[in-house]
């Protein structure tokens, strides 16, 4: 392993990166500190440089498409149930009542709990692959077993396996993403993963919606939406045994020319000489240790052992609570919400319910690139701001049509719908990346489980409590999201770090200044003027 002050001197001198290489490459995104700052590029043509379309990254994008299927797993789960509970012939079949459906609902959510402490050690011991297939095994079996049931007893331990499994896979699957992800499009390609999550909802809810026209309602017809949910574990399956284990694992078990062949065969374009491959590669064994945390199933220490490890986890909590209590789960109790202002058909219930699933995604596509333009900041506080307007509206909508103004009840659902949006556009692209960019490599998996575990604690509250509190409070339930998603957006712009424009290993730098947020503020090149002068003295934090 090389001297880490001399590799931060090397990997911060511009002169560096050959006249072929942009520094877009190496930084993640920003050449200059004017960019940085918000000013125009001094090469306007450096951007097209690297090319998104080569051999190397369409290999690439095939390989990350394979774990955008682990989102896809939880996104079928998500809109599934919602949609069957507005169906007379499920809800009779099994029994379900408004005192039981939101335990039957949160099961899923409760298998995702018992799994996040078995998920990390999993992804850290054997490889983020394995975490995927296990888990996609386990959600296979949760599948058959909802969609044989025969008492509600049989469809809970379904849900209960199924949620088990999917933890497994959103653990592994996003690491597996921002660890393979090439530098200068980190923001997009990790940002997808979470969008992948509407390919789950837009297949389970236009699918329910189409087999409601059948006839009499059979069996079968609300029977098959609960199969199909196997879909995308299936997938996975088939194709995670074709794709390479991260670079970053292979350098944490030691095996350095195997990350050097898979960086190579991915990033550098075939080239083993070259410039970003090298580059990559020693920062990567100047902060990754073979004998870290990450090899102590046990051991999440690293998660809370230093004031910046700290600070590291209060803001994967901040993701898991913020995105969670925004709003009751729509894609749970759309139907309900509906029904609540005034919507009565059935029919019309399903339609409302299948038509926030492509909505949020071409909301979400369409911010993806934002992430990387605007920065990770300012979008999740804008969003924030927009969420919780638009709640109010909702909960001010709601409570007139139930005084007795039917035509506002509408408009209360219409404004669902732009706060769909308003989330999917920031919130769902960072739901995935933040959080494996601001944990260290040594606590990825054991930080991603642990904020799975917190986002499940969160939506077992969010999941079992709606049905109950709209039943009883009606449109004043609404007030607690307002005032909390306003809570999110000054907590985000108190301590959240900005991330846009630096690789992985130089967001470890961030969080060792005395002022992480502030010292994340600063232009690009200055900071890394900054590291010059200022280099840290150990090469890693938590791998001891």
């Amino acid at each position: 392993m090389t001297d880490s002050k001399d590799s931060v001197v090397r990997i911060d001198d511009a002169n560096y990166a050959p006249a072929s290489l942009p520094l877009e490459g190496l930084s993640g995104g920003d050449k200059t500190s004017d960019q940085a700052s918000g000013g125009p590029p001094e090469n306007p043509r450096e951007p097209d440089a690297v090319n998104p379309l080569r051999t190397s990254f369409l290999r690439l994008y095939g390989c990350l498409f394979v774990a955008y299927l682990c989102s896809a797993t939880n996104g079928f789960d998500a809109n599934t149930f919602g949609g069957l509970s507005a169906i007379d012939p499920f809800v009779s079949y099994f029994g379900i009542t408004p005192a039981n459906q939101g335990l039957v609902a949160a099961l899923y959510v409760i298998g995702n709990v018992a799994g996040c402490l078995v998920a990390g050690p999993c992804a850290d011991r054997y490889g983020r692959r394995f975490g995927m297939a296990s888990g996609s095994a386990v959600c296979v079996v949760g599948a058959a077993l909802q969609a044989t049931a025969r008492d509600l007893r049989a469809l809970m331990g379904g849900r209960f396996v199924l949620g088990l499994g999917a933890v497994l896979v959103q653990t592994a699957g996003p690491a597996y993403v921002v660890e393979m992800a090439y530098p200068a499009y980190r923001g997009v390609l990790v940002g997808a993963y979470q969008t992948c999550f509407f390919l789950g909802t837009i297949v389970s809810t236009w699918l329910e919606y189409g087999l409601n026209f059948v006839a009499g309602t059979p069996e079968w017809t609300w029977r098959l939406p609960l199969a199909v949910q196997a879909l995308p574990s299936i997938l996975v399956l088939m194709f995670v045994w074709f794709i390479p284990e991260t670079p970053r694992w292979y350098i944490g078990q030691g095996r350095t020319d195997k990350a050097h062949e898979i960086l190579t065969r991915y990033h550098g374009d075939g080239d083993p000489d070259s410039p970003i491959v090298a580059l990559e590669l020693e920062e990567m064994q100047e902060v990754i240790s073979a004998n870290g945390s990450d090899k102590r199933w046990w051991d999440f220490r690293t998660l809370f052992n230093s004031r910046s490890a700290r600070y590291r986890t209060f803001l994967i909590a901040c993701i898991a609570f913020f995105g969670t209590w925004d709003l009751p789960p729509t894609s749970y109790y759309f139907p309900l919400m509906a029904k609540t202002a005034g919507i009565t058909s059935e029919r019309t219930q399903l339609l409302l319910n299948a038509l926030q699933t492509p909505i949020m995604m071409a909301a979400a596509l369409s911010g993806l690139r934002w992430q990387d333009r605007l920065g990770r900041r300012k979008l999740l506080i804008a969003s924030s701001i927009g969420m919780s307007l638009s709640v109010a509206i909702i909960t001010a909508c709601t409570a007139q049509q139930q005084a007795g103004r039917p035509a506002v009840g509408g408009a209360g659902i219409a404004f669902v719908y732009v706060f769909l949006v308003v989330f999917a556009f920031a919130w769902t692209p960072a739901q995935s990346l933040y959080p494996t960019e601001v944990l260290a490599y040594s606590a990825r998996a054991k930080g991603l489980a642990f904020m799975n575990l917190l986002v499940n604690v969160a939506g077992v509250f969010n999941t079992y409590v709606p049905p109950v509190a709209i039943a009883r409070a009606s449109w004043r339930f609404y007030i607690f999201y307002v005032l909390w998603d306003a809570l999110g957006a000054l907590v985000i712009y108190l301590t959240f770090v900005e991330t846009k424009g630096r690789n992985l290993e130089e967001i470890d730098h961030i969080f060792e200044a005395e002022n992480p947020k502030a010292a994340s503020l600063r232009p690009i090149l200055q900071a890394r003027e900054h590291r010059k002068m200022y280099p840290r003295k150990v090469a890693t934090e938590g791998v001891a």
